[in-house]
């Protein structure tokens, strides 16, 4: 069984529900927590790829820098990860990762489909 890998934010509570959620459930898994270890674009084009999603797709859309400058914005897909790395804070979370399978833990139960 692949062990499950986490992508959190510290400061994001939807995150701490999954990691609560796992440690309450004795699912072994790590911890990428990519606020204080930067994503790189060959990673997050890889959580995209197995997320099937576009990177406008993986902007939080409910952020005040989003709101701010990014709201009305017309980007190609390689400007919005330009966005996303440059502003790690707008990635979607929490993202949970197993092989070559991920999913967007929201509600936190929703990662109970990949294990």
């Amino acid at each position: 069984m692949s062990k499950l890998t986490i992508y959190s934010n510290g400061t994001c509570t939807k995150c701490k529900g999954a990691l609560e959620l796992l440690q309450e459930k004795g699912i072994p898994h790590d911890v990428r927590w990519y606020m204080a270890d930067p994503i790189t674009e060959d990673e997050l084009r890889g959580l995209m790829m197995k997320l099937h999603l576009t990177p406008a797709e993986m902007v939080k859309k409910n952020e005040q820098l989003y709101m701010d400058q990014y709201r009305n914005a017309n980007l190609s897909d390689d400007e919005w990860i330009k966005v996303l790395l440059g502003n790690p804070e707008l990635l979607v979370r929490p993202i949970v990762v197993k092989g070559d399978i991920a999913i967007i833990a929201r509600p936190a139960e929703k990662l109970l489909e990949i294990i």
